[in-house]
């Protein structure tokens, strides 16, 4: 079982049991840069990487696992990463387990997505996007807008140093997309719902 943890890696707890390959970059809840990916892997994902590297199967090497295992017993990397990266991604995980580790991280992903989602569901222009409360994500939390262009509500956020709220492009929603990292302060994500109100009002 492989996961594919970029968005949710750090803030989530999870059962290391449960998975195989547990893999991410740390530009999300790490507050580092893109660039470089890191993976937990159990002895018997180890175990077949070495098998399909031993058979001679072709694998590129971007995709080949059997390298990044053996780079990482050398404490080496294929491409090197950006050493800012590695700086912020180490700051970050201190930062964690001075705190209290991965349980009080996500405790505080938690509460910033209480605070967003409390505020969308009870909200007369704003609603979660995801309306199954158990689906939805604790550190992205994505918000549909009615009765206002939710670009003209991200534009005065960003002339107010209030950046990255826009939506998911792709979808073409009328929503913002709210960051709720531990690196995010709950009571910053309540400020923010605050502060939107009081910018909806003059847009509606």
């Amino acid at each position: 079982m492989a996961v594919d943890a970029t968005s949710i890696a750090g803030g989530i707890v999870v059962d290391p049991t449960q998975f195989d390959c547990y893999y991410f970059a740390p530009q999300k809840c790490f507050a580092a840069d893109g660039g470089i990916w890191l993976a937990a892997c159990s002895p018997a994902a180890i175990e077949r990487i070495e098998r399909i590297g031993a058979s001679g199967r072709w694998t590129p090497a971007i995709l080949d696992l059997g390298i990044a295992v053996t780079n990482s017993r050398g404490n080496q990397t294929l491409n090197t990463p950006a050493v800012a990266t590695m700086i912020m991604l180490a700051d970050q995980i201190e930062w964690m387990l001075g705190n209290g580790g991965l349980t009080w991280a996500a405790t505080r992903s938690e509460k910033s997505a209480a605070n967003l989602y409390g505020w969308a569901e009870s909200s007369p222009f704003a609603t979660p996007f995801v309306a199954k409360p158990e689906e939805r994500s604790p550190v992205v939390g994505t918000i549909d807008i009615d009765g206002f262009d939710a670009n003209d509500l991200c534009g005065v956020l960003r002339e107010n140093g209030v950046f990255d709220t826009d939506s998911y492009r792709k979808l073409g929603r009328n929503q913002i997309r709210i960051g709720m990292f531990p690196a995010v302060e709950p009571d910053d994500v309540a400020a923010l719902c605050a502060t939107i109100d009081y910018i909806a009002e003059r847009l509606l």
